[in-house]
């Protein structure tokens, strides 16, 4: 099944949103009342992203190879190639399938989010902008708790994650929507439940997930693709991510080098919400048409949780 069709809004947002004719407006009930978290990633450096809540990961460990460094210098900020007035957000990782010269990105938030839709456009690549094509990379956007204990009940986790060349038991491309109840590394094991979109999606994607009552609900391009069931349903607050690592066990055959990246334009999180992929385009255009480029009343949780860049 394709997810490519598009409302004009939605084919408006995946060309410029600075460009996009007028959207709905902020009801006035809802501008005092409603909590939520937007930014545009219009940033030079990090530093100027690490003011407004985001942290980049260095800690080596799992996922992705092992022993491989997470790169700070791989979190970079450069003008959209459609429209240069526009800022992305770059992850961008590398390797010649030693972990000594691995270089794997993630990037993330406060560890502050729970139920509410979650919204991120996401640029997907197919291959490598250099080098030899064909390992198994995972690029995502996710909401994660720590793995307190092996196995831990209150564990806390709802992923995006394109596979562009395939992997897991998929073919060529897969986009997984897992979400997780718990797990332990040695021996493997996982209690979750996951569904695949099972074709390419190289290019701009909206990605949108709704967490309420006790159903997770998985949208990419406005299309419904996944619903999960309370056995899955997050406990705990957690952190949103953006990672890019490779998968340990498909890496290809071959010594030279090849670098990877995927780009971010934007993310939004509405507290206590369940708004619509139209609904979301309609939000981030209002607020980039007045100049907003980062936003944030989503309250700290209670009691306020650690801040963390890992696992």
């Amino acid at each position: 099944m394709m997810y490519k069709t598009l409302s004009i809004t939605s084919m408006c947002l995946l060309g410029s949103l600075h460009l996009c004719g007028s959207a709905a407006q902020l009801s006035p009930a809802e501008q005092p009342s409603r909590q939520f978290m937007f930014d545009d990633f219009n940033y030079q450096s990090f530093n100027q992203a690490q003011k407004n809540g985001w942290m980049v990961r260095t800690e080596t460990g799992h996922p992705g190879i092992k022993g491989a460094h997470w790169w700070k210098e791989g979190v970079t900020f450069h003008p959209d190639e459609l429209n240069h007035a526009n800022f992305v957000m770059r992850l961008t990782s590398k390797t010649d399938g030693t972990a000594i010269n691995t270089r794997q990105t993630q990037v993330c938030h406060k560890r502050k989010y729970r139920e509410g839709t979650y919204a991120a456009r996401v640029y997907f690549n197919d291959q490598p902008q250099y080098g030899p094509d064909g390992d198994g990379i995972v690029e995502t956007f996710y909401a994660i708790s720590p793995l307190k204990a092996p196995m831990d009940k209150n564990y806390s986790e709802m992923d995006f994650e394109y596979l562009a060349n395939g992997g897991w038991g998929e073919g060529n491309h897969a986009l997984f929507a897992t979400s997780w109840e718990t797990f332990q590394l040695k021996p493997w094991t996982k209690v979750n439940q996951y569904d695949a979109v099972r074709n390419s999606l190289q290019g701009w994607n909206l990605l949108v997930l709704h967490a309420k009552g006790d159903t997770l609900s998985y949208y990419i391009n406005g299309e419904l693709f996944a619903q999960h069931g309370p056995e899955v349903f997050p406990e705990v607050p957690m952190s949103i991510n953006f990672n890019l690592w490779f998968i340990q066990e498909q890496l290809v055959k071959n010594p030279a080098m090849r670098q990877y990246y995927q780009d971010v334009d934007w993310v939004y999180f509405s507290k206590d919400t369940q708004l619509t992929s139209q609904q979301v385009i309609e939000q981030v255009t209002h607020l980039r048409k007045n100049n907003v480029t980062h936003h944030d009343t989503v309250p700290d949780w209670s009691p306020k949780q650690d801040d963390y860049c890992s696992l």
